[in-house]
Protein backbone atom coordinates (compact mmCIF):
# COMPACT_ATOMS: atom_id res chain seq x y z
CA UNK A 1 0.00 0.00 0.00
CA UNK A 2 1.12 3.33 -0.94
CA UNK A 3 -0.02 7.02 -0.08
CA UNK A 4 1.46 10.34 -1.79
CA UNK A 5 1.26 13.78 -0.07
CA UNK A 6 2.39 16.66 1.56
CA UNK A 7 5.16 16.68 4.22
CA UNK A 8 4.16 18.43 7.37
CA UNK A 9 7.93 18.71 8.92
CA UNK A 10 8.12 19.49 13.03
CA UNK A 11 10.60 19.11 15.34
CA UNK A 12 11.31 17.46 18.66
CA UNK A 13 9.04 17.18 21.59
CA UNK A 14 5.67 17.95 19.87
CA UNK A 15 3.27 17.43 22.83
CA UNK A 16 -0.12 16.44 23.07
CA UNK A 17 -1.17 19.68 24.20
CA UNK A 18 0.42 21.72 20.93
CA UNK A 19 -1.12 18.61 18.63
CA UNK A 20 -4.93 19.17 20.42
CA UNK A 21 -5.53 22.47 23.02
CA UNK A 22 -6.56 21.06 26.04
CA UNK A 23 -9.52 24.05 25.67
CA UNK A 24 -10.72 21.91 22.78
CA UNK A 25 -11.40 18.68 24.45
CA UNK A 26 -14.48 19.79 25.60
CA UNK A 27 -16.32 17.94 22.81
CA UNK A 28 -15.41 13.93 22.06
CA UNK A 29 -16.06 14.65 18.66
CA UNK A 30 -13.63 13.65 15.92
CA UNK A 31 -14.59 15.98 13.44
CA UNK A 32 -14.47 18.87 15.96
CA UNK A 33 -10.55 17.85 17.09
CA UNK A 34 -9.70 17.53 13.57
CA UNK A 35 -10.80 21.35 13.34
CA UNK A 36 -8.03 22.19 15.99
CA UNK A 37 -5.52 19.52 15.01
CA UNK A 38 -1.81 20.93 15.60
CA UNK A 39 -3.14 24.46 16.19
CA UNK A 40 -0.29 24.71 18.79
CA UNK A 41 2.29 24.69 16.08
CA UNK A 42 0.45 25.80 12.75
CA UNK A 43 -2.09 28.19 12.56
CA UNK A 44 -2.82 26.80 8.98
CA UNK A 45 -2.48 22.86 9.65
CA UNK A 46 -5.95 22.00 10.38
CA UNK A 47 -7.41 24.31 7.29
CA UNK A 48 -4.75 23.18 4.69
CA UNK A 49 -3.97 19.41 5.70
CA UNK A 50 -5.31 17.09 2.53
CA UNK A 51 -5.61 13.08 2.64
CA UNK A 52 -2.89 11.01 2.49
CA UNK A 53 -0.52 14.31 3.84
CA UNK A 54 2.41 13.18 6.30
CA UNK A 55 3.80 14.41 9.80
CA UNK A 56 7.47 14.41 9.43
CA UNK A 57 8.87 14.90 13.20
CA UNK A 58 11.70 14.56 15.82
CA UNK A 59 12.48 12.83 18.48
CA UNK A 60 9.68 12.24 21.53
CA UNK A 61 6.40 12.65 19.20
CA UNK A 62 3.03 12.94 20.94
CA UNK A 63 4.71 13.49 24.89
CA UNK A 64 2.88 14.85 27.30
CA UNK A 65 -0.56 13.69 28.44
CA UNK A 66 -1.88 10.21 27.75
CA UNK A 67 -5.28 12.22 25.74
CA UNK A 68 -6.28 9.73 22.99
CA UNK A 69 -7.89 12.71 21.20
CA UNK A 70 -4.41 13.58 19.85
CA UNK A 71 -4.14 10.61 17.52
CA UNK A 72 -7.85 11.04 16.74
CA UNK A 73 -7.77 14.62 15.75
CA UNK A 74 -4.53 13.88 13.13
CA UNK A 75 -6.16 10.59 11.96
CA UNK A 76 -9.35 12.89 11.41
CA UNK A 77 -7.42 15.48 9.49
CA UNK A 78 -6.88 13.16 6.90
CA UNK A 79 -3.11 12.22 7.81
CA UNK A 80 -2.11 9.31 5.95
CA UNK A 81 0.74 8.87 9.11
CA UNK A 82 3.71 9.93 11.17
CA UNK A 83 7.33 9.18 10.48
CA UNK A 84 9.53 10.85 13.58
CA UNK A 85 12.29 9.81 14.76
CA UNK A 86 10.78 8.58 18.03
CA UNK A 87 7.64 8.68 20.39
CA UNK A 88 6.07 8.59 23.59
CA UNK A 89 5.10 5.56 24.26
CA UNK A 90 1.72 6.26 25.28
CA UNK A 91 1.03 8.06 21.82
CA UNK A 92 2.69 5.59 19.89
CA UNK A 93 0.16 2.68 21.81
CA UNK A 94 -3.14 4.92 21.30
CA UNK A 95 -2.12 5.70 17.81
CA UNK A 96 -1.72 1.71 16.93
CA UNK A 97 -5.18 0.88 19.02
CA UNK A 98 -6.78 3.85 16.61
CA UNK A 99 -5.90 1.97 13.65
CA UNK A 100 -3.30 5.06 12.58
CA UNK A 101 0.21 4.55 10.99
CA UNK A 102 3.05 6.27 13.18
CA UNK A 103 6.43 4.76 11.80
CA UNK A 104 9.93 5.66 13.20
CA UNK A 105 12.95 6.60 11.10
CA UNK A 106 16.10 7.79 11.83
CA UNK A 107 16.48 10.03 8.93
CA UNK A 108 13.13 11.30 7.45
CA UNK A 109 13.44 14.36 9.98
CA UNK A 110 16.87 15.36 7.77
CA UNK A 111 15.74 14.23 4.50
CA UNK A 112 12.35 16.24 3.96
CA UNK A 113 11.73 19.28 4.31
CA UNK A 114 8.28 20.94 4.41
CA UNK A 115 6.01 20.84 1.78
CA UNK A 116 7.93 18.50 -0.16
CA UNK A 117 5.83 15.90 -1.96
CA UNK A 118 6.51 12.28 -1.11
CA UNK A 119 5.24 8.88 -1.40
CA UNK A 120 4.90 6.63 1.50
CA UNK A 121 5.62 2.75 0.90
CA UNK A 122 3.81 0.64 3.59
CA UNK A 123 5.01 -2.36 2.22
CA UNK A 124 8.69 -1.56 1.32
CA UNK A 125 9.29 0.45 4.30
CA UNK A 126 10.02 3.53 2.86
CA UNK A 127 9.18 6.87 2.72
CA UNK A 128 10.67 8.54 -0.61
CA UNK A 129 10.31 12.34 -2.79
CA UNK A 130 8.14 12.03 -5.67
CA UNK A 131 11.21 12.72 -7.76
CA UNK A 132 13.17 9.93 -6.25
CA UNK A 133 15.86 11.71 -5.18
CA UNK A 134 15.10 11.18 -1.07
CA UNK A 135 14.36 8.06 0.80
CA UNK A 136 13.78 7.73 3.94
CA UNK A 137 14.01 3.89 5.88
CA UNK A 138 10.79 3.21 8.27
CA UNK A 139 11.44 0.54 11.03
CA UNK A 140 9.11 -2.13 10.70
CA UNK A 141 6.42 -2.23 13.12
CA UNK A 142 6.31 -4.80 14.97
CA UNK A 143 3.88 -7.81 14.38
CA UNK A 144 1.50 -7.85 17.05
CA UNK A 145 1.35 -3.82 16.62
CA UNK A 146 1.09 -4.36 12.33
CA UNK A 147 -2.44 -6.94 13.11
CA UNK A 148 -3.72 -4.53 15.28
CA UNK A 149 -3.22 -1.86 12.58
CA UNK A 150 -4.30 -4.03 9.75
CA UNK A 151 -7.55 -4.90 11.58
CA UNK A 152 -8.25 -0.91 12.35
CA UNK A 153 -7.07 -1.04 15.33
CA UNK A 154 -7.31 -2.33 18.77
CA UNK A 155 -11.40 -3.01 19.01
CA UNK A 156 -11.82 -4.24 15.04
CA UNK A 157 -8.95 -6.94 16.26
CA UNK A 158 -10.57 -7.75 19.11
CA UNK A 159 -13.69 -8.11 17.78
CA UNK A 160 -12.07 -10.35 14.93
CA UNK A 161 -10.36 -12.15 17.01
CA UNK A 162 -13.27 -13.23 19.75
CA UNK A 163 -15.28 -13.61 16.80
CA UNK A 164 -13.08 -16.30 15.42
CA UNK A 165 -12.53 -18.35 18.91
CA UNK A 166 -16.53 -18.22 19.19
CA UNK A 167 -16.81 -20.06 15.99
CA UNK A 168 -14.41 -22.92 16.74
Amino acid sequence: MTSSGRVWKFGDDVNTDLIIPGRYLSKYDEAHLAEHAMEGLSESFAKEVAPEDIIVAGRNFGCGSSREQAVMALKRSGVAAIVARSYARIFYRNSINLGFHVFESDDANEAFSDGDKVSLDLIGHTLSSLDGARTARLKEIPHHARKILDSGGLVPHLKKRFGEEQDK
